[in-house]
């Protein structure tokens, strides 16, 4: 008994030590929380970078660059002046107002139409316009013979006039030749579509040479009888689609053309 009793001082650190072992070896069960929570945080950084990325302004974009450039580049210096040759290139003039290739369809129609006033009220020339661009159109009476595609001194004077004023813009020239749809077959035109091809090309012809129109701006076509202005129901309706359409083309042409005439052509 009296040893059991000196013994007790010795062994209750001892339980007390084990038992405070037990209680701090304990897992925590909880430690997942941290990973998790560093794992949505990145997830939300990469969305919100992604969503930044979605929206940026192209032009906001474009100006920080330019401005980025600009700081990184070497001053001017003092000898020259200039900045280091080869670095930006020059940015292009803006069109001036005044410049004639830049002229506006709709400027271009009230010129042509005071111009050619007296031709119109004859009924030689009609002058409108469709998605393709300004419509110049030249009738057969007074400018081919029957059944020719030779131009008549009176269409060689209109076409001059008509060149005076088209030399000075940059816009595309399409010629198109059309016909009414009675049929033809002579020596040299074997059908309509000859015939309407080679007024065409006559005209332009005619333009290169006598009206200094430069002939990377001008093409032709013909159609026959195949886009006529009016039903060929009446003598009145065939005479209006026979004529050769001078048309200059819209630098930004609408490609739902109702005519069905020419590929888009942009301004040259």
């Amino acid at each position: 008994m009296h040893v059991l009793k000196s013994l007790e001082p010795s062994v209750a650190p001892r339980v007390r030590k084990r038992a405070r072992r037990r209680h701090a070896d304990s897992p925590n069960h909880e430690r997942w929380l941290v990973s998790y929570a560093d794992f949505i945080t990145l997830m939300f950084a990469l969305f919100t970078t992604l969503y930044g990325i979605s929206t940026v302004d192209a032009k906001k974009l474009g100006s920080m660059m330019e401005s980025a450039q600009e700081a990184f580049e070497p001053k001017s210096n003092a000898a020259g002046g200039q900045k280091e040759a080869g670095r930006r290139p020059a940015s292009k003039p803006s069109p001036r107002a005044d410049d004639p290739s830049q002229i506006g369809i709709t400027q271009l129609q009230k010129q042509v139409t005071e111009r050619l006033a007296k031709d119109v009220r004859d009924d030689r020339v009609e002058i409108e316009r469709d998605g393709r661009g300004l419509v110049i159109s030249i009738r057969e009476a007074g400018s081919f013979a029957v059944g020719s595609a030779d131009l008549s001194p009176d269409a060689q004077l209109l076409l001059k006039q008509i060149a005076s004023i088209l030399s000075g813009v940059g816009n595309h020239l399409l010629i198109e030749g059309h016909t009414d749809d009675v049929p033809i077959h002579t020596a040299r035109f074997a059908s309509n579509w000859e015939l309407s091809t080679t007024r065409a090309t006559n005209v332009i012809a005619f333009l290169l040479d006598q009206g200094g129109i430069a002939p990377q701006r001008v093409s032709a076509a013909g159609y026959a009888e195949h886009h006529p202005k009016a039903p060929n129901t009446s003598d009145a309706n065939r005479t209006r689609n026979r004529r050769v359409d001078l048309i200059v083309l819209n630098p930004v042409p609408d490609t739902a053309d109702s005519s069905g005439g020419s590929a888009a052509h942009e301004l040259r």
